[in-house]
């Protein structure tokens, strides 16, 4: 990979215009376009996440359709699900557990652009000959055990420890600790998740 690709996947400024960004781009569009034309119960669509993505552990299982910007920045563990429309922006690197649930329309944004409009604005590099447009990212992780509500935003630079469970709608823009219920926008701890929120006794039926 290119010193520019690099500095994107750690987080430092980047130009988001150069061919090889874009390159990698198309072929996470291309990829993902063939995985939402397909059936739910086409064998393909798992060959096509095993190609867009990072890692993509045993029993992923998306409704599609899902959007991208890379695919291979994205790691996810066993057995974990998303509901139709998840939308993962993943410049930098996105990690998610084993066994997390997703709902529908949940959106993981790593991407960020310079505060100041002087240096967010992008201009014509006549030495290198394309644009040059500076963005950095900051990396997510979600981990074991978390079940994200539907139309829930994921900043970027958030980790969500495991077992919390986030309500739908909510943005989420600080960390959220271990076993907690987190709700709102900004989205805040409500509780603790305990045993008292047990429906059965575990390891029985």
């Amino acid at each position: 990979m290119e010193e520019n690709t690099l500095k994107m996947i750690n987080g430092e400024l980047y130009n988001a215009d150069t061919p090889e960004l874009h390159e990698l781009r198309l072929k996470a569009s291309k990829l993902q376009r063939e995985f939402n034309a397909l059936g739910e119960d086409d064998p393909r669509r798992k060959e096509i996440l095993i190609e867009l993505l990072g890692h993509k552990g045993e029993g992923v299982f998306f409704r599609g359709p899902i959007f991208f910007d890379y695919g291979f920045n994205t790691y996810i563990g066993d057995h974990s699900y998303a509901n139709y429309n998840l939308t993962i922006l993943d410049v930098c690197p996105v990690h998610i557990g084993n066994n997390v649930l997703m709902a529908t329309n949940v959106s993981i944004l790593t991407a960020l652009h310079p505060i100041h409009a002087d240096d967010r604005r992008g201009y014509f590099d006549k030495e290198c000959g394309y644009f040059h447009d500076n963005e950095y990212g900051k990396p997510i992780t979600i981990e074991d055990d978390v079940w994200i509500g539907g139309s829930v935003t994921i900043c970027p630079g958030v980790t969500i420890g495991k077992g919390s469970v986030i309500g739908a709608g909510s943005v989420v823009i600080h960390d959220i600790p271990s076993y907690s219920l987190a709700v709102g926008n900004p989205c805040r701890v409500i509780r603790k998740i305990t045993d008292a929120d047990r429906i059965k006794e575990p390891n029985k039926e």
